[in-house]
């Protein structure tokens, strides 16, 4: 009796096992590949400052403009882009961002003008504002909500985080060889992906608000993001109480809110605000900001002190973050198991312990660490928290939407993501930079405290989104399952 019940059982769960199809697999593969090139592009870049600055004769002002002009577009233009696909149809918008993006990291790779060389960055930061809702929008309507969307979304989110973590690596591979390969090592790959895309992502018809297109919506959402993200990454050069920074805040919050006025009139609007009272959303949102905002300044100090204070070589450096990477890279085929187990709640709130106790375990790092003892204890653990805690999120920033609104909802979470980024790392840089430190005129001991606040500011970012997570909410209503697009 007890074989036969085991044998009943095993035959449940092999009935009940997510079956996907050659072509399903391969457009899971499309959209995946995309948001790793996304990853990739920002990391590898990041590694390959020290050496565009040294052959275009940049400086530490200009180079920041590198990464804070890819941030500016893909922050600014998140809403829109995944709210578009919505409107004109996910296909359609995926190639032609995809396509634009190829173009413009063939462009950066060419170019000696440093100008020319911002800007192709701040043109893959809008493409990658269109790619990254719309892909994730593509695997919400074509996978059924439950057990096969979880399994396609933890595999797309963990391809997000591993081709950030992954591209430190790589972008030290192709900077010993020049920093023109980290822009032109993603041109083929694109290239490859759209000739997949048109055959592998279905057709799909615009939604039927087509005909009631939010015009002024999308420009004052749009001018509102790019203000605010400009002014966010500014500040800590211009100063938190400057004239500059205080107007670009009162301006940004202007027309921002004419934005809010206007969608509360048009008949209709680019952004259902009822939306953020539905289900988990606006709490998966916040915990998104707290979590990846605190994870990039976090790698962004680390980078520092091993590079500036250790002299470690970007490699090293690279090699020494890696392990972080594989955790949440090799945890993707099983993120979904886990969330159809335990809940997608438990794993965010384990994660985000997670994370905060690696945050806190790394302040007691002194000038001269063991990597082993001191360092990799807290990169085990940031691994283990994001891998819990990132394709959770994602997974109840969407839940329970209805299809016509997927573009919107993946569009919230990313742009919490991005701009949470922003505002962690403004933040973060300028109290490290208000010591008035240098590496070439400070001691290691000077450096590190110099670090250390920033170090701080992580955790507490951390903490606070588990706070958020854990806080009391309403009960969510039962969510019917959407039809396979």
């Amino acid at each position: 009796m007890t074989s036969t019940n085991t044998l009943e059982r095993s035959a449940e769960k092999l009935h009940n096992a997510v079956r996907w199809t050659r072509a399903q697999w391969l457009l899971l593969m499309v959209v995946c590949t995309v948001l790793a090139l996304d990853g990739l592009d920002v990391s590898m870049v990041g590694v390959a400052l020290p050496s565009i600055g040294h052959e275009l004769g940049l400086g530490t002002d200009s180079l920041q403009w590198i990464v804070s002009a890819y941030v500016l577009g893909y922050g600014s233009l998140l809403l829109l882009g995944g709210r578009l696909a919505d409107l004109l149809g996910r296909r359609r918008i995926f190639l032609i961002a995809l396509s634009v993006f190829a173009a413009a990291s063939l462009l950066g790779g060419l170019v000696n003008d440093p100008t020319v060389l911002i800007a192709t960055r701040f043109v893959k930061g809008l493409a990658a504002a269109f790619t990254a809702p719309t892909g994730f929008s593509i695997i919400t309507t074509n996978f059924a909500e439950g057990r096969e969307r979880n399994k396609a979304l933890s595999i797309f989110t963990t391809f997000g985080a591993s081709g950030f973590s992954l591209g430190l690596v790589v972008g030290g591979l192709m900077t010993s060889l020049s920093w023109r390969w980290t822009f032109l090592v993603s041109v083929p790959v694109a290239v490859a992906v759209v000739l997949l895309g048109l055959r592998y992502i279905p057709r799909d018809k615009p939604t039927a608000e087509n005909n009631g297109h939010d015009i002024w919506g999308a420009v004052t959402l749009a001018l509102g993001m790019l203000g605010l993200v400009y002014t966010l990454v500014s500040a800590p050069e211009k100063g938190w109480g400057s004239v500059a920074t205080i107007a670009g805040f009162a301006v940004s919050a202007a027309v921002l809110a004419a934005f809010a006025v206007i969608e509360s009139k048009v008949k209709h609007p680019l952004i259902r605000f009822g939306i953020l009272r539905e289900g988990w959303v606006a709490k998966a949102n916040l915990s998104a900001i707290g979590l990846f905002g605190s994870y990039l300044s976090f790698q962004f100090i680390v980078t520092l002190f091993l590079q500036s204070v250790l002299g470690w070589s970007p490699l090293g450096m690279a090699l020494a973050l890696l392990p972080a990477g594989l955790i949440v890279a090799t945890s993707a085929p099983f993120a979904d198991r886990l969330i159809e187990r335990f809940g997608a709640t438990t794993l965010i709130l384990t994660g985000l312990v997670s994370l905060g106790l690696g945050y806190v375990l790394f302040l007691r790092v002194g000038t001269t660490p063991n990597y082993v003892l001191d360092i990799l204890p807290s990169i085990i653990l940031l691994g283990i928290g994001f891998a819990l805690a990132f394709p959770s999120i994602n997974v109840q920033a969407t839940a329970g939407i209805r299809d016509s609104e997927q573009g919107l909802a993946a569009g919230l979470i990313q742009t919490s993501t991005q701009v949470g980024a922003a505002l962690v790392l403004a933040v973060t840089t300028a109290i490290v930079s208000g010591h008035g430190h240098s590496a070439g005129s400070a001691s290691a001991a000077a450096m590190l405290e110099q670090y250390r606040p920033g170090l701080v500011l992580s955790a507490a970012v951390a903490i606070a989104a588990l706070l958020v997570a854990a806080s009391p909410g309403r009960r969510r209503r039962p969510v019917t399952a959407q039809p396979v697009a």
